[in-house]
């Protein structure tokens, strides 16, 4: 999967020795990942200090932030059904911040509706990437199981 495709110039993070626009396509995906929960930081700080945005900013970094983590727990997974409920949540999680990045953008909060739009087309992004990953691993899983209990 070519990650530079549909990417917005608003979000590009710099690639992982720190150069600003590199060449996404050598970009992986945890440095993506921390490139998306430090935007997603930045934006919940500069939403405004309304109770309701406040409430928005929260869930925000809650959604936002989880992906990096729980991607790092399954790259450590104990076994494959652990890996997979890891990659679940991460899509899970992800699934959540795009609808309160939808909800920003539709309040209109942030002067830089670019960058709002270039992080919901981000996080769509990642949503493939993480559902594709998915699938992948339930498929191995089940081949692992028909190889491990003899059935052809």
């Amino acid at each position: 999967m070519n990650s530079n495709v549909g990417h917005s110039p608003e979000f590009n993070p710099p690639d992982p020795a720190g150069r600003p626009g590199a060449d996404r396509s050598r970009f992986d995906l945890e440095n993506r990942l921390l490139e998306f929960a430090a935007a997603i930081i930045e934006l919940s700080e500069r939403l405004p200090s309304t109770r309701s945005a406040q409430h928005v900013a929260g869930q925000l970094l809650r959604s936002g932030t989880s992906p990096y983590a729980n991607h790092g727990e399954a790259q450590d997974a104990e076994s494959r059904d652990d890996f997979v409920h890891k990659m679940k949540l991460c899509l899970k999680e992800l699934r959540e911040t795009s609808r309160w990045l939808l909800l920003v953008r539709r309040m209109g909060w942030r002067a830089e509706a670019g960058r709002v739009d270039s992080m919901v087309d981000e996080c769509g992004q990642l949503l493939r990437i993480f559902k594709s990953s998915v699938t992948t691993a339930q498929k191995n899983r089940t081949l692992s199981r028909r190889i491990d209990s003899g059935a052809d």
